[in-house]
């Protein structure tokens, strides 16, 4: 997926004003490409315990940096991976949580 295509618009913390909260979103937008990767691999692993630990920190972190749509999205996949879902439609949560992670950014 190309992520510089409509669609793949910055997605900003809601806290990207806050002179306060500027320094600890940055660093958790640069950890974005670690937590990608991390995922990924999880899935492709087909670890189910690792991919809901992930999706659980990323669910509570994201939430705490200003981004609830990626809180959102990992939820889901959190509790998909403990139903041990379909892999379809694990790989789809992913892929979407992923897409969300990648757009993740402190300017537009």
């Amino acid at each position: 997926m190309n992520h510089d295509q409509p669609g793949g618009t910055p997605l900003l913390s809601e806290f990207a004003d806050d002179p306060e909260m500027v320094e600890l979103v940055e660093l958790f937008v640069a950890e974005m490409p670690m937590k990608v990767t991390s995922l990924r691999k999880a899935f492709d692993e087909h670890s189910l315990t690792d991919l809901t630990r992930l999706a659980h920190q990323l669910k509570g972190a994201a939430a705490g940096y200003g981004f609830p749509t990626i809180g959102e999205v990992a939820s889901e996949l959190e509790g998909a991976a403990k139903a041990t879902e379909d892999v379809n439609r694990l790989r789809t949560q992913v892929d979407e949580l992923v897409e969300l992670c990648n757009r993740a950014s402190m300017a537009a």
